[in-house]
């Protein structure tokens, strides 16, 4: 999960990334889920993308951690 901020800047939130659907900047960030359901965001498209990656990133470290524990 990533942690966002709702348009205002001062409300904060998670969400799942595997459920976001589409990301529109017009000019607003609006995440489409694949609920339908909508949310606008204070980060740009390319700050989310980072966000989705470091966390998929850290995921893929601790999975390789253990296996690495596993074997010694």
């Amino acid at each position: 999960m990533i942690q966002l901020s709702r348009i205002n800047k001062v409300d904060r939130f998670w969400i799942n990334e595997d459920q976001i659907e589409t990301v529109e900047q017009t000019p607003d960030t609006i995440l489409t889920m694949v609920s339908g359901r909508k949310y606008a965001v204070a980060e740009t498209p390319e700050e989310i993308a980072d966000k989705i990656v470091a966390f998929r990133r850290r995921i893929a470290l601790s999975a390789l951690d253990g296996k690495l524990q596993k074997r010694d």
